[in-house]
């Protein structure tokens, strides 16, 4: 958890935005010819413990801009660096490449570390690449709750529709519950399922989702289901009471039930 909560803080000091100017060269052309910057791998492969660190790095990489690229590549390759650097590393990359570090960096979605899987899909979603919609899909499935979570996002901030079904069957994903010895609790992603299911304007959810607003055991997604709902049939529901909405959404759903 200390690992996760130090990435999420790192976030906030990289401020990597989608507005990245574009390179000159591709990934690909930062071959072994280029000079690595010794300096650089010595601040890579130091476990910095506070955010001074890290902005030294951000700011000694961005200085040697695309000089910086064969090192960062290293970097993001070997597991001898401390997992932070490299996810320093992989938005740096994003950074000073543009998107035509895309390629490069999705192929880092199925590397084994759960932390360079996270930092590829931030920093591809930073880029706005909506081509790899696919591998986001399948990382709903991650055995990783912050990864299928970052997938979710990237999916509902890209607006990638295709992919609603697949959001949609992370409702009937186990891993996304916490089952404890009598009970089994729904985790704070379901939250987030539901509503992204909305902003994708899933139709065929319309009709699960017009039941389960209606029962009590999904009390506590009652107010992200009225969201979706809003969303997929482009009515608003009374801004009172959740048993008013819940009486507007039964009206609407008879004739869905109508023989």
């Amino acid at each position: 958890m200390k690992i996760v909560m130090s990435l999420v803080a790192l976030l906030a000091v990289l401020s990597v935005d989608a507005a990245i100017r574009p390179a000159e060269k591709n990934v690909e052309s930062f071959g072994s010819g280029d000079v690595v910057h010794k300096k650089l791998v010595a601040l890579y492969e130091k476990n910095h413990t506070g955010k001074d660190g890290i902005k030294e790095l951000r700011k000694e990489t961005l200085a040697l801009n695309g000089k910086a690229v064969p090192v960062l590549i290293k970097v993001m390759k070997s597991d001898k660096f401390p997992g932070k650097n490299r996810w320093v590393a992989t938005f740096m990359l994003g950074k000073i490449m543009g998107k035509k570090s895309g390629p490069f960096i999705a192929k880092f979605l199925e590397h084994p570390n759960w932390v360079m899987r996270m930092a590829s899909l931030k920093t591809l979603l930073a880029l706005s690449q909506k081509n790899y919609g696919k591998q986001y899909a399948n990382l709903l499935n991650d055995n990783s709750m912050i990864v299928r979570s970052q997938a979710l996002d990237n999916i509902s901030r890209l607006n990638l529709k295709e992919f609603a079904p697949n959001v949609w069957a992370m409702l009937y994903d186990k891993k996304n519950y916490h089952t404890g010895t009598k009970t089994t609790k729904r985790a704070h992603i379901v939250k987030s399922i539901v509503r992204t299911v909305g902003l994708l304007k899933f139709g065929k959810a319309k009709r699960p989702l017009l039941a389960m607003i209606q029962k009590e055991k999904y009390k506590d997604i009652h107010e992200d289901i009225d969201y979706a709902l809003e969303e997929i049939v482009g009515k608003k529901s009374p801004k009172t009471t959740m048993q008013l909405k819940q009486r507007f959404w039964q009206q609407l759903a008879l004739p869905e039930t109508a023989i």
